[in-house]
């Protein structure tokens, strides 16, 4: 289940349990975080970006270089066609047809939503700074005494009152405090 996910369901679960006793709703203490906010700024998870966009680099060279020998393969045909025996022809034709198919499989290996490689990596790489930050979430809103913590990016918070406190700079205080980036 989803972090988004998992957050709907518990907010939903919550506010019907809110609704159905309503002198419980009066002494829910609520807080919220700025989860966008919180993968933007904190040190881990920049790190996890910056390899991310490293591996995507590579990739998309290799990428470039596969498209210029198709470049390079297909003028050469061009230039040559008129010259070349029709088993020639065939021959270039197909190692062009190849080579479409091993760019075509290659962005299918790196890039698939589902399936890519890089969206595979990220995930890997991602999950263990996802989990720190949860867990640095619970224990926050554990000490404190907060029944709910809301994140603000699920885009489902309209408005929050001056009552209810934002937690994304206390819980980014504490993940830097146990960083490993730039400590090794």
């Amino acid at each position: 289940m989803g972090l988004k996910k998992l957050f709907k369901t518990s907010l939903i679960v919550l506010m019907l349990v809110a609704l159905a006793a309503p002198g419980f709703a009066q002494k829910l203490k609520i807080g919220y975080v700025h989860s966008n906010k919180i993968l933007a700024t904190y040190k881990d998870a920049l790190d996890v970006q910056k390899k991310i966009d490293e591996l995507d680099r590579q990739y998309q060279q290799e990428g470039r270089q596969m498209q210029e020998t198709l470049r390079q393969l297909q003028d050469q045909y061009d230039s040559q066609s008129l010259l070349l025996s029709d088993t020639k022809k065939k021959e270039k034709e197909a190692e062009i047809q190849n080579l479409i198919a091993k760019i075509q499989q290659f962005q299918q290996e790196k890039y698939n939503p589902q399936t890519g490689e890089i969206y595979k990596k990220q995930a890997e790489l991602m999950q263990p700074v996802l989990d720190k930050i949860n867990a640095i979430i619970k224990k926050i809103s554990e000490a404190e005494g907060f029944d709910l913590v809301l994140d603000t990016a699920s885009g489902n918070i309209l408005y929050v009152s001056k009552q209810v406190t934002d937690l994304t700079g206390k819980i980014l205080e504490e993940l830097n405090k146990t960083s490993t980036v730039g400590k090794k």
